[in-house]
């Protein structure tokens, strides 16, 4: 004659094993008295006998803990409960954990054990938490770019009262800006390097005559959207009355970190030669007012503009640590 598994004992003691989740008995105190073999696991405990006795909520960290001792007391008076916290495992890893508290009845109908079942949800915890940190991330940078569109129409259309000039010119930088953007998609990142905008900013441009040299430096998007508008005005500048303009003129973009405060400081240099005579212009076009407060504003740095009679000389300086700030 079979005997029914779910009544022997041997049989449901190797199905709780088989079970990731913690099972615990409580004592109506509180007190730790049993735990199942499967929840020795997810906790790490090698020996129970080490915490079989210790006060339940006291394993629990923060709100957890005051969540623990209300789901001990509504167990006393015959209530279901439930609730999420932090608590390390015995080896002092740090798990996230949904649990259901349960009152044990006699025979009689008295409550005389507690059940506890908890089971990790630490992965989910951590997506959730990445989710969040994502969204206020995208918030962020929406809004930093919908001011920067702002700026860079009330800027355009200030410095360009030909209005189909001033068309063409803001949507220009708008590509700019849109292809600044495209970097960060492509990596899957919340940053990209310095020279990848250069890359991506002067890629139409020969070899030979513009030449861009330095080592890999992380910008935040707030930083790289600076450095792409502004390199983008450079650029266009250069093309149109500077040393891209004739058919000798170049360009060279050097960049280095040199010593400074904690990470270091960032020495940028556009060095325009070659090209026609420079003068002093009469009022500041786009491009410097771009330099000397979007790019210096964004990055809290320092830039100098050197009208050359040889070619236009930009330099830029600026803390390592604020071009990586979001």
């Amino acid at each position: 004659m079979s005997i029914n598994k779910s009544q022997d004992p041997k049989f449901i003691a190797a199905a709780l094993a088989s079970s990731d989740d913690c099972i615990k008995i409580i004592s109506l105190e509180g007190a730790l008295e049993y735990m199942t073999d499967g929840g020795r696991r997810v906790m790490e405990v090698d020996n129970f006998d080490d915490i079989k006795g210790c006060h339940w909520p006291d394993l629990w960290s923060d709100e957890g803990n005051l969540a623990a001792v209300d789901a001990v007391e509504a167990a006393r008076q015959g209530q279901n409960s439930r609730f999420t916290g932090f608590a390390p495992t015995i080896k002092g890893n740090r798990r996230f954990w949904d649990v259901k508290v349960s009152p044990i009845f006699s025979d009689d109908g008295r409550v005389e054990s507690i059940l506890s079942v908890s089971r990790d949800i630490t992965a989910i915890k951590n997506f959730e938490t990445e989710q969040e940190l994502l969204r206020s991330e995208l918030s962020h940078r929406i809004k930093n770019i919908l001011a920067l569109v702002q700026s860079l129409a009330n800027q355009t259309l200030r410095n360009d009262t030909d209005l189909p000039s001033a068309r063409v010119a803001f949507l220009e930088r708008l590509h700019a800006l849109s292809h600044a953007q495209d970097l960060f998609i492509k990596q899957n990142q919340v940053s990209t390097t310095l020279k990848l905008i250069v890359e991506s900013v002067t890629s139409t441009q020969s070899p030979d005559r513009v030449q861009a040299s330095g080592p890999d430096v992380y910008l935040s998007s707030k930083s790289s959207i600076a450095f792409a508008l502004t390199l983008h005005e450079l650029m266009t500048n250069a093309v149109k009355y500077g040393a891209l303009s004739n058919a000798g003129g170049q360009v060279h973009i050097t960049w280095s970190v040199e010593p400074g405060d904690t990470e270091g400081e960032l020495r940028f240099a556009w060095t325009e030669s070659g090209g026609p005579s420079v003068a002093v212009p009469f009022r500041k076009g786009f491009g410097s007012r771009m330099i000397e407060k979007a790019l210096v504003g964004y990055i809290n740095g320092q830039a100098s503009i050197t009208y050359a009679p040889t070619g236009l000389v930009v330099e830029v300086t600026a803390p390592i640590a604020a071009l990586r700030e979001i």
